[in-house]
């Protein structure tokens, strides 16, 4: 068969579809969007020799092509790369292409699923949302999506949220306005600001309005509450400049905190509310808040295949700016139900016209069957811990996994844990590189989890305390395997045969794993996993940026390891680190 022989079939088929398509429009006589299939084209006013971007968004199901339909009716295939599920994307780049009038379309099995007009080189700009509904939420969660996409087994971390939205190829709404806004951008959000400051960034761009509120702290029998919200719809009224964001950004930055997504799950006087614990309302952009204050954001779901699991990825600020990708498990999401908080899974509380055509957020009952927004429910209310990370495993894994898929996707989240840990401890030597001899004050009390300053920049008690729950989640898995042999694939071997089993592949695969981190002197030194898992009691009193980096990884005195240590915390930091020793040993953050 000749190359020409081999061809005529797609060629065929390419002409089919265009035929198709065309008069399928033909009949419509219009290009627009009717369904749940939207189309959003960067930036607002292309030219012909920019890059321009291109994605169609859906939540009924994927769109299987893209094509550009120039004003002669000839089709231009484009190619795509795709995500999610729901909501589904699928996105493309021009790199050139002439001035003129086209249309977008999105094709579903042969049929068009949305048409929009583009026109390259006119002396317009296209026409914003201005409001949040089903089309622009599921855009949100496809640019976040889109923001964090990397393949799953890549270490994603960034030094701050600036480094991530300067990035061209990730961030759809580069230099979207025409100011060339984003190369003057400086975001440094800690993790409590992390979802606010996309929600703001995304509003910017897609002249969006935004509301939040100012929220008190709770206390040790209720969880935070906040009064009135604040609406912004500066965005609404066309293209605002970068002066106009960083203020907006500046007022949310002072306003909210960790308390403000940690508010009760019945409360609507809220910015965020919280959703079922289904795939369908779990869209990437959700915030996930722990009982103890940390926050995350999820941007994807790997789906589980026959020879891979599957993993819910999320993303976190630091208080050294740094915003790391990290898997869903319970090192890292943690859950409890404590009178002092609402924990969960929540959206954010959207914003509709009222009647006076101003905005007002929507009520906790307005939210219960909308179909425009994920619906509001209670079923996070007092599930117990075990039920809650069973729940979301299922949704993770919905086939199941046997015993020794569930202990590695264990282990690599561990192993994940220790490597950010890595890059934490990296930046306090840094900064004392950069301020040699300093001394990093030391708060008292809960205020080592929660202050301002070097010390909240460069200490890591609320890592620590993790990485602590993280190892006894490992420790603990045989032990699981015979609570709770429904989660997992047994085929025919008995729990307590699987515990046998893993404990001891647990006792060899701890030595095979390592991590390396960076001495006092420069040199890198090698740490087994299993030399990490003998240290926990060490990790009680490791979160002293004061101390040396060999101190803070456990190293012994007298040892070969800790022989390049120079650099002590005073000996009054040290009384008080011992005094607080049984929050660490007994993972249990005090309130407040």
């Amino acid at each position: 068969m000749t190359t020409q022989d081999k061809t005529f079939p797609y060629f065929l088929a390419f002409l089919l579809t265009w035929a198709s398509i065309s008069v399928a429009l033909a009949e419509e006589n219009s290009c627009k969007e009717t369904g749940e299939t939207h189309i959003w084209i960067s930036p607002l006013n292309p030219k012909a020799k920019g890059h321009i971007k291109i994605m169609a968004v859906s939540t009924d199901g994927p769109v299987s092509k893209l094509a550009l339909i120039d004003s002669q009716d000839r089709l231009i295939p484009l190619e795509t790369s795709r995500r999610g599920g729901p909501p589904w994307s699928l996105s493309t780049q021009l790199e050139t292409i002439n001035e003129g009038n086209y249309r977008v379309v999105a094709e579903r099995d042969g049929d068009p699923a949305a048409c929009h007009p583009l026109t390259i080189g006119g002396s317009g700009t296209q026409e914003q949302p201005n409001v949040w509904g089903l089309a622009t939420e599921a855009f949100y969660s496809a640019w976040i999506e889109a923001l964090f996409g990397a393949p799953p087994e890549e270490n994603l971390s960034f030094s701050s949220l600036t480094q991530v939205l300067q990035n061209s190829e990730l961030n759809f709404f580069y230099n979207h306005l025409g100011l060339n806004e984003d190369k003057k951008l400086s975001l440094t959000p800690d993790c409590a600001d992390l979802p606010y400051t996309l929600r703001a960034y995304f509003a910017w761009k897609a002249g969006l309005p935004i509301a939040f509120r100012a929220c008190g702290r709770g206390s040790a029998k209720t969880p935070p509450h906040c009064g009135a919200a604040t609406v912004n719809a500066e965005f609404t009224h066309g293209i605002s400049s970068l002066a106009s964001f960083r203020n907006v950004n500046r007022q949310l930055a002072d306003a909210v905190h960790s308390g403000s997504a940690r508010t009760g799950l019945e409360d609507e006087s809220t910015d965020l509310y919280p959703i079922p614990l289904r795939r369908e309302s779990l869209w990437p952009g959700t915030v996930y808040a722990d009982p103890f204050g940390h926050v995350l954001v999820l941007v994807e779901w790997v789906p589980q295949t026959t020879d891979r699991p599957g993993i819910l990825q999320a993303v976190d600020a630091q208080p050294d700016n740094s915003v790391t990708r990290k898997r869903f498990w319970e090192g890292t999401f943690l859950f409890a139900n404590i009178p002092s908080a609402g924990p969960g899974f929540k959206a954010f509380r959207p914003l509709v016209r009222s009647a006076s055509n101003g905005f007002r957020t929507l009520s906790n009952d307005e939210l219960t069957d909308n179909p425009s927004f994920a619906p509001f429910s209670l079923e996070q209310d007092d599930i117990p811990p075990d039920d809650f990370y069973a729940r979301l495993a299922k949704l993770i894994n919905p086939n199941g996994l046997a015993p020794k898929q569930a202990y590695e996707v264990t282990l690599d989240a561990l192993v994940e844990q220790i490597e950010t840990r890595v890059t934490a401890v990296n930046n306090g030597e840094a900064y004392f590189r950069k301020n040699p001899g300093s001394i990093i004050p030391m708060p008292s009390g809960a205020a080592i989890f929660q202050t301002i300053g070097p010390w909240e920049d460069y200490s890591t008690p609320s890592r620590d305390m993790r990485l602590i729950i993280a190892i006894n989640v490992l420790n603990d898995l045989p032990e699981k395997i015979v609570r709770h042999p429904e989660l997992f694939l047994m085929n025919g071997v008995s729990p307590e045969e699987a515990k046998t089993w893993i404990e001891q592949r647990h006792a060899r695969r701890i030595q095979e794993r390592s991590i390396r981190y960076t001495r006092s002197d420069g040199s890198q030194w090698e740490l087994s996993v299993a030399e990490v898992l003998e240290r926990k009691p060490s990790y009680e009193m490791t979160y002293n940026p004061n101390d040396c980096v060999e101190m803070r990884w456990g190293a012994k005195p007298g040892t070969e390891e800790y022989s390049t240590c120079h650099r002590h915390a005073p000996a009054e930091q040290h009384k008080k680190m011992e005094q607080y020793r049984a929050w660490f040993r007994e993972a249990r953050r005090p309130k407040q």
